[in-house]
């Protein structure tokens, strides 16, 4: 399979952080939710991603380009939203509209004009006059609107409501469907990504943890849950981690199956994103 981003032993450090040989792939046509806790370092990995920070690392290449000497091609190509991105508030969508057009060579203002009709944005307002779910909504049609292959986005969902956001994926999704794009998507909100995401990659204290596709996460991985009589009598090498209730064991699990053929316990709950961030985090090996 085709890889649209490929990084190999990404490292970055700062006084009280580090990124720690962060290694994945991202094949094209696909989306991949980038998932861990606050201050885990995905921003971190994304700016090192787009040259927004140098980085070390073995490999970092991008629609199979170098990511340093190749940047003004890739950057052609690569729609962006970051978390702490911002436009001038004195700006109008309009005002984006002209800057965007020098910028890109693909701008497609009427694609541009289509969004701002479509999540009801005024294009002569002013940015400042705009909530926090507005501007999202256009910093994302902006990271669409001129026809990237790639879109690298770190909470693009954050501040919008329940309906602003299913419109969005539904974008997301279309965005993918002809099979030459892909999607790195950072998010806390793991929901969107139980949906959409066709891999989840996640990491932990500047360490990816696991990299794998979604389906085989939620229809493998399980939670057991036993008491603690029966806990004492699972091998260590059957389980990932646990953490201890006040009335039972919670047990996550890589494979149901093997695990239901080794032990006469019935309760095996689906794993959600949240339950495997948990348990992986503050769980006990």
């Amino acid at each position: 399979m085709e890889n649209i981003l490929e990084i190999k032993n990404l490292c970055k450090k700062y006084d009280n952080f580090e990124l720690k040989n962060v290694t994945f792939n991202l094949p094209k046509g696909m989306i991949m939710g980038f998932i861990g806790e606050n201050g885990a370092g995905k921003t971190t990995t994304i700016k090192a991603i787009l040259n927004i920070i140098k980085s070390n690392h073995e490999e970092l290449k991008i629609f199979g380009l170098d990511n340093c000497k190749d940047e003004e091609k890739i950057k052609e190509e690569i729609g962006v939203v970051l978390d702490d991105m911002f436009f001038p508030e004195i700006l109008t969508p309009n005002d984006i509209n002209n800057i965007m057009k020098s910028i890109y060579k693909t701008w497609d203002s009427k694609m541009f004009n289509n969004y701002l009709k479509k999540f009801s944005l005024l294009s002569n307002n002013q940015i400042k006059t705009f909530s926090k779910g507005m501007r999202k909504k256009l910093e994302i049609i902006t990271a669409l609107s001129h026809h990237p292959k790639l879109l690298i986005l770190d909470e693009p969902t954050s501040g919008l409501d329940p309906i602003a956001r299913t419109e969005i994926i539904n974008i997301f999704q279309n965005f993918i469907e002809n099979g030459d794009c892909s999607i790195l998507f950072s998010t806390h909100i793991t929901t969107d990504l139980e949906h959409i995401a066709d891999y989840i990659t996640f990491i932990n204290n500047g360490k990816i943890i696991l990299s794998k596709p979604t389906n085989e996460l939620l229809d493998n991985y399980g939670i057991v849950k036993c008491t603690e009589k029966e806990f004492k009598n699972i091998n260590k090498k059957d389980y990932i981690k646990y953490q201890k209730t006040k009335y039972e064991y919670e047990i996550l699990i890589e494979n149901k199956k093997d695990f239901k053929t080794k032990y006469d316990i019935s309760i095996i709950d689906k794993i959600t994103l949240d339950d495997l961030m948990v348990l992986m985090i503050k769980g006990e090996e």
